[in-house]
């Protein structure tokens, strides 16, 4: 399918009065009022009064995006910190009450059960929830919410440390426990985690806060727990609780014995009479550090060219990116850590935000995060903002997807054959390594909301236990107990995204069945890939999933087979 990029990156407004901006709840509030007092006498009043709330959203979400993205950019500008909290504090607690009627006309609206069976099913199950979930007593605890989810990025953003008289980044400093010597990679490494801690009662003191808030909306909007609260919240229809449960097993069964063999050949092969943490980055024949690009202009250039191997569309959807500024890769102090896509649902053209190092981890991120560009530019001609919103489950399919087919085009950053090779088995054993940390920091999640009442040193303690549990055996971590029982706080999802990580083990699943079937004929993956996520949310994720021509199955036979294959083409690079 090609994709319609003239539809793409200009904001026409047929709702929307003509220099529409939003300043204030002022700006909004006649549009919501109209909206709600609108007269729908018919099926076609109901589209059109959906199409018109839809250009609403859109606006808004883009606006609070670019709010987000400019903020995480540079997290000591007070200006741009300032513009985002007045969204938070001003302007969304205005919003929510106005939603929810909106929610409650439509469920009103007798025409809305002729969509119950259309593209908008998911759409009308999850405005369901939402009214089900509603409480006007949550609102400021929402907004309170928000406000302090952006701290982590604050604290965190200006951790560094200093090494030969240099200021680094963690990011940067990170990229030295690839370094052949180890005397460095063991001082390095001791001084990140080091620095870490110093921020430990901080960030203890602000998860506390955020479980805590977390769990009075759960109580006030009826429920036991902030885990079953988030559960509808976020509109898992496809899977339980339990099977997360489930989930978590079937790594610990079928994926952690193949991170013993992969420790137990690392240790080998590095000549070492121990395992320690510090030895789990560098490569193990004691070559450096992998270089598949000198600055981000090159990473963007080979990203591209990657792509344009695999399809034209999808090169085309990264240049658009990059004609129109839509980058910020480059790790600096000052700025949060991680990367995302952001969506921008008016335009249609995202942004994308790392911390690169000239490391090959950020070629992974940076072709993960076009993954999910490239779903949103394909999703973007869906006509309500709403069925552009995938669940994770399905976004992340597309950007891990995304890592695994162009990697059968990595010769672009790597012209060296051994170099590629090394690339290849560095990110799939990497792929191997993830899945039972997901395991962990979901577990850990349920652990902490279903017990809302423990304290620091019980959720250390905890931590602690479930990662031994779901880590590696080999790796010797003696004497370094605190730094274990608190790699948790390193992990931006707990704090501003609750439940939000399971999805990259689920889509990780996917994305490995997706490539298996690219090796064997990759236009017809290809064409099924484009297709799935063409679909937006007009489907559910079994749906999706069956498009892309995979099952959406964590059952421990399902995850030993997609292993077993990972393990094989492993050992083929070896």
């Amino acid at each position: 399918m090609a994709i319609a990029f003239e539809k793409i990156g200009t904001v026409q407004h047929q709702y929307l009065k003509k220099g529409f901006c939003i300043n204030s709840w002022d700006d909004l509030k006649p549009y919501y009022e109209e909206l709600n007092n609108r007269v729908l006498n018919s099926e076609e009043d109901m589209m059109q009064w959906l199409s018109d709330r839809s250009e609403l959203e859109s606006s808004l979400q883009e606006d609070f995006a670019w709010r987000y993205i400019r903020m995480s950019c540079d997290n000591t500008n007070e200006k741009l910190q300032s513009d985002y909290t007045t969204f938070v504090r001003e302007i969304d607690p205005f919003i929510a009450p106005e939603e929810n009627k909106l929610n409650q006309k439509l469920l009103e609206c007798p025409f809305h059960k002729i969509l119950a069976d259309t593209d908008y099913k998911n759409y009308i199950r999850s405005i369901k929830q939402r009214v089900e979930i509603f409480r006007e007593e949550n609102i400021p605890l929402q907004s309170e919410l928000s406000d302090k989810q952006q701290k982590f990025g604050q604290i965190t953003g200006s951790q560094t440390i200093e090494h030969n008289g240099q200021e680094l980044t963690l990011q940067q400093a990170g990229a030295l426990l690839k370094s052949t010597d180890r005397k460095l990679r063991e001082e390095i490494y001791l001084k990140i985690t080091e620095r870490r801690l110093k921020d430990k009662d901080n960030l203890d003191n602000l998860f506390s806060e955020l479980t805590a808030l977390r769990n009075q909306i759960a109580l006030n909007a009826g429920f036991k727990n902030f885990r079953d609260y988030s559960f509808v919240a976020m509109n898992r229809f496809d899977y339980t609780a339990d099977d997360c449960f489930r989930f978590h097993h079937s790594i610990e069964t079928a994926i952690l014995p193949v991170v013993n063999d992969l420790e137990k050949q690392r240790q080998h092969l590095l000549g070492y009479s121990e395992l320690r943490p510090w030895d789990l980055a560098v490569d193990p024949t004691g070559k450096p550090s992998l270089k598949p690009f000198a600055n981000s202009d090159e990473m963007v250039k080979k990203t591209i060219q990657c792509l344009n191997d695999i399809d034209g569309d999808l090169a085309q959807c990264i240049s658009l990116l990059n004609k129109l500024n839509r980058f910020d890769l480059d790790s600096r102090k000052g700025k949060s850590p991680g990367g995302y896509n952001y969506p921008l649902y008016e335009s249609g053209v995202p942004f994308i935000f790392m911390n690169s190092t000239g490391q090959l981890r950020d070629l992974v991120t940076m072709v993960h995060e076009s993954g999910h560009a490239v779903h949103a530019i394909l999703a973007h001609t869906l006509p309500y903002h709403e069925l552009k919103s995938c669940p994770s489950e399905v976004a992340e399919l597309a950007s891990m997807s995304m890592e695994l087919i162009t990697m059968e085009h990595w010769h672009h950053f790597f012209t060296d054959d051994a170099e590629l090779k090394r690339a290849k088995l560095e990110h799939l054993s990497s792929i191997i390594d993830i899945l039972p940390w997901i395991a962990l920091i979901d577990a850990f999640q349920h652990w902490v909301y279903l017990n809302p009442s423990h304290t620091v040193a019980e959720r250390e303690a905890m931590f602690s236990k479930l990662h031994s549990q779901y880590s590696g055996k080999i790796t010797n971590w003696n004497g370094l107990e605190k730094i274990k029982g608190n790699l948790w706080q390193k992990q931006i999802h707990v704090f501003d995204s609750p439940f939000y990580y399971i999805e990259y083990g689920m889509a990780q699943l996917g994305a490995i069945a997706i490539w298996k079937n690219y090796r064997t004929d990759p236009k017809q993956t290809l064409r099924q890939y484009k297709n799935a996520l063409s679909l937006g949310y007009t489907k559910t994720i079994g749906e999706i999933y069956e498009a892309a021509g995979i099952k959406f199955d964590f059952s421990a036979n399902n995850i030993s087979e997609l292993a077993l294959f990972v393990s094989d083409e492993i050992k083929k690079l070896s």
